[in-house]
This record gives C-alpha cells, sequence and structure tokens, in this order.
C-alpha cells in the first residue's frame, strides 16, 4: 500500500463517520467548553471526542494500515489519537498542537497549553506523521 492510498482510506475513513462540519463542530464544542472552563462541559465532551478519532484509527483503518506494515496501539499523549509503529519507528498523531513549554500539562489542558486542531489540520498533521514509514519506498505510477 501506498502512502497515497493509506492517506485516502484515512480521510474515507473518518469522513463515513461523520461528515468535516460535524467533526469540526466537535472540535468547536471542546474549544469552547476549555475556553469557558467549564469543566463540566469538558467531561462530557472530551471522552466521546477522543474516542470517536481513537475507534476510526483502532478499528475501521485497521486493515489498511495493516497492508500497509503498520500496527496500531493505545496512544500514550492524552491527546494522541493512537500509537503507530513500523520498522521500528513510532509516530502518534496528535488532536492538537501543544505549547511545549507546558507538555506536562495537556492532561489539564486550557486554551493556553493547547489549540484543538480542526478536521482539516488534524489530518494533515496525520498524513505527517505518516511519511516517515513510506520514505523509504518507492511508489511507482500507475
Amino acid at each position: 500500500m501506498t502512502l497515497d492510498e493509506t492517506l485516502a482510506h484515512l480521510r474515507a475513513a473518518h469522513l463515513m463517520v461523520r461528515d468535516a462540519q460535524e467533526w469540526d463542530g466537535l472540535t468547536t464544542a471542546l474549544r469552547s467548553a476549555y475556553e469557558a472552563n467549564d469543566e463540566d462541559l469538558i467531561e462530557q465532551l472530551r471522552p466521546p471526542y477522543l474516542q470517536s478519532w481513537r475507534t476510526v484509527t483502532g478499528n475501521v483503518l485497521r486493515d489498511t494500515f495493516d497492508s500497509a506494515g503498520i500496527s496500531v496501539a493505545d496512544p500514550h499523549h492524552p491527546w494522541g489519537i493512537a500509537t503507530l509503529t513500523a520498522n521500528g519507528f513510532s509516530a502518534e498523531p496528535l488532536l492538537c498542537l501543544v505549547d511545549e513549554a507546558r507538555a506536562d500539562a495537556t492532561e489539564t489542558a486550557t486554551s493556553d497549553t493547547i489549540r484543538l486542531l480542526s478536521f482539516t489540520e488534524a489530518l494533515n498533521h496525520y498524513a505527517d506523521c505518516l511519511v516517515p514509514f513510506f520514505d523509504d519506498r518507492v511508489e511507482q505510477p500507475r
């Protein structure tokens, strides 16, 4: 499987679950909860938000990643989608940009410590994480 094929499957799988506006709506709602410091709303929204992303990767995309020789495991980072591993290389796509100076505060995030990514940004970051898995492969023209 090529990088382009894997990325196409990645995007299609997420769009089968929700359209881009719904993904962005979830992000906006959670971002607003953080900006308002509404702990109850954060506790209500965060788990299903994370689980949605993680379920698509762990279940829907399992065959795609298996075909590419990439194993999928639970994330280590609180905002991670999954830990992807192949040939001694590991990557973990995140759903946010993290202020590295306060990276230890990501579990109890605030709008000052993280910025949640839009659907397109998250997929772009995910794609960036996948590139090294395919760097040593030569993609043949069709």
